[in-house]
């Protein structure tokens, strides 16, 4: 299972140029050659380095959607916990698999679905978005059951899913956060990248952040493609945002961001840097920013795709700022070890790594006035569910959670995404790993060891509407969508996002039309 792609790549000797995949792409990323610009020209090339040192792929001819050959099972009954990329993905394999008929319920707890492509994925990034296409045309198919604004734990228990349904699947994604676990980490002005982009995507838990944007330089502890955004964001001309779906209360303050300089911090070297390559090279094309880099490495032994992402960030370390930019510096080997500051952040100290003096530590003092933790996402506990602490997941063998003391498999329970695996590899990630989830299930299924629901299956439905007035549909969905595209037309955007979670809810259910932030 290929998780860590960090983008789509097509074998120039295996196409046939015969469009289809420009006419099926749901997030506009393939052109003809005609179409290709400036700005995405080194792509090109990525792409053609990407198959330089890899033997083709043979497609074998028994390939296809997984099948267990037969319907004299009756039907499978199973609920989704989440509604994001790998809850999609899930739901479509389910769908997809030859000779089962599925019933898949979706619960998720937001009024919206999409999970990280409306919350995690930056705005100005339309393209990735452009995916939620495709997961609405999932949601909408005759064998789904989509309950929106209804969590479990809350308005229905996990043993109520169990007792409704052969098996659930956890697929909600990795909602914690990291910590640095130094001192002064929760002095104001010290903030997780996981709040900040909740926040300037409209998130409705998250709305009412405020974040001190008026010094002159901040921190980014990390340097992963989350990383990259939220420097990306920090250093942006606002006229950049404008035009996409970032929420009202975010462009204004941006506007009046003081922010000139963000320094992306890595523990380690270059090459072991966590951002992909096209997020790296995209970084470049800033209008008015200035990308430098504190050091390069020596491709020499390594692949072509790799060799290309050294010689990017080559450029970078010999980049010279123009006084008057903005400037996003990649910092390597350096890790922070203390913020500094009295009542509030003024600055972060860290350890150089990788070399020493007369074997004593360097200790270097960077001023800031916001430090931003972007080392990772981490899953959180599930009632009466099984849970991984050390490493924040659900413990599983392919999907199927087991008991960590026993290693028995729990009957019924699988995972999916990030939940499964930790917060690895991109959106389409989530593909192969709900189609392993989806295999292990389908295969316990035809074995039997998923029991037999006695409920009627129009029961679950009752039981929600009578315990849950508030819970949206799929038609309250498209109703508050709707009412988001009409904003956004009169505002010349893509949407403008309404982020108060009860407005959200009055719009879905036709109660009265809410006011955007």
């Amino acid at each position: 299972m290929n998780i860590r792609t960090e983008m789509l790549f097509i074998d120039p000797g295996a196409c046939i140029d015969c469009g289809a995949c420009v006419d099926e792409c749901p997030v506009d990323a393939i052109v003809p050659p005609e179409d290709i610009t400036p700005a995405t020209e080194p792509f090109v090339e990525l792409n053609a380095a990407y198959f330089r040192d890899r033997p083709p792929v043979v497609s074998s001819s028994n390939e296809g959607a997984p099948g267990i050959g037969t319907t004299a099972l009756g039907s499978l009954r199973v609920a989704i916990v989440g509604s994001g990329p790998s809850a999609c993905y899930t739901a479509d394999a389910l769908c997809g698999t030859k000779g089962l008929d599925v019933e898949v319920t979706i619960l998720e707890k937001l009024p919206t679905p999409g999970g990280l492509v409306r919350y995690g994925v930056a705005p100005d990034h339309a393209a990735t978005k452009g995916i939620s296409t495709l997961f609405a045309r999932t949601l909408g198919r005759k064998s789904c059951t989509v309950h929106l604004n209804t969590e479990v734990g809350v308005h229905v228990t996990h043993d109520e899913l169990l007792r409704h349904h052969h098996a659930v699947i956890y697929a909600s994604g990795a909602e914690g956060d990291r910590r640095l676990g130094i001192p002064g980490e929760d002095l104001p002005g010290t903030v997780a990248a996981r709040d900040f982009v909740l926040w300037y995507n409209g998130h409705p838990d998250h709305a009412d952040r405020t974040f001190d944007l008026s010094d002159e330089c901040a921190v980014v502890v990390g340097n992963g493609n989350v990383a990259l955004d939220v420097a990306r964001i920090l250093t942006s001309d606002v006229s950049r945002l404008t035009g996409t779906d970032i929420t009202e209360n975010a462009l204004e303050v941006l506007a009046s961001c003081r922010i000139r300089k963000v320094v992306v911090l890595g523990r380690r070297g270059p090459e072991h840097a966590a951002f992909s390559t096209a997020e790296l090279l995209g970084l470049g094309h800033l209008p008015g920013v200035d990308v430098t880099a504190s050091h390069s490495f020596d491709p020499a032994a390594a692949d072509a795709l790799t060799r290309i992402r050294a010689s990017i960030l080559d450029r970078y370390h010999n980049t010279e700022p123009v006084p008057g930019n903005r400037r996003i510096h990649l910092q390597f080997f350096r890790s922070p070890i203390e913020v500094i500051g009295a009542s509030a952040t003024d600055g972060l100290r860290v350890e150089v790594t990788g070399t020493a003096l007369d074997g004593e530590s360097e200790i270097e003092d960077m001023t800031a006035g916001l430090v931003v933790r972007s080392v990772g996402f981490r899953g959180r506990p599930l009632p009466g569910v099984p849970f991984d602490e050390r490493r924040g997941v659900l413990p599983n063998r392919n999907g199927a959670v087991h008991d960590p003391a026993t290693g028995t498999p729990v009957r019924g329970v699988y995972t999916a995404g990030w939940l499964k695996r930790g917060p690895s590899g991109v959106i389409g990630s989530n593909r192969s790993c709900s189609e392993q989830t989806v295999a292990e299930l389908v295969s316990d299924f035809a074995a039997g060891r998923l029991g037999v629901v006695e409920e009627d299956p129009r029961e679950f439905g009752r039981l929600l509407a009578q315990r849950h007035a508030d819970r949206v549909d799929l038609a309250g969905w498209k109703r508050l969508d709707a009412h988001e595209r009409k904003l956004g037309r009169t505002a010349g955007r893509p949407r403008v996002k309404v982020v108060d979670r009860l407005g959200m809810v009055d719009v879905a259910l036709g109660r009265q039309v809410s006011k955007s932030t």
